[in-house]
């Protein structure tokens, strides 16, 4: 099987339900299997990247460090849009993990890299 690039692009916030934990999870799966994949924080998913998350306080398992999984895996592409942690007061110099942080022009080339896209 050709490996392709695939971007999982998670738009949701971590307090909505399981999406958050259902985008990561699909990410790992493409990884585990040799694909080459990237990950996007975009709109309410960068509280995700917060670095002072409680999740316990919403009754909610520890998402947070499931995401350190991302680099056991590979996934070396991990972006946060820029406006989207502006917009919502997030310092991008203090994130969760470490992402390359990239703005809207940077994410439609960064779009037309991949084979397929995953919108979560």
């Amino acid at each position: 099987m050709d490996m392709k690039n695939i971007l999982v692009i998670q738009t949701y916030s971590p307090f909505d339900g399981v999406k958050c934990r259902e985008a990561l999870d699909t990410a790992l799966i493409f990884a585990a299997i040799d694909q080459n994949v990237s990950i996007l924080f975009k709109d309410d998913a960068v509280f995700c990247l917060h670095p002072e998350q409680n999740p316990a306080l919403a009754n909610l398992k520890d998402y947070f460090k499931t995401l350190k999984m991302l680099e056991l895996y590979d996934i070396e592409n991990i972006y946060a849009c820029k406006q989207s942690l502006q917009s919502r007061g997030i310092n991008i110099s203090n994130l969760h993990l470490d992402c390359i942080i990239v703005d809207n022009a940077q994410i439609k080339k960064i779009l037309l890299t991949q084979d397929h896209l995953v919108n979560m």
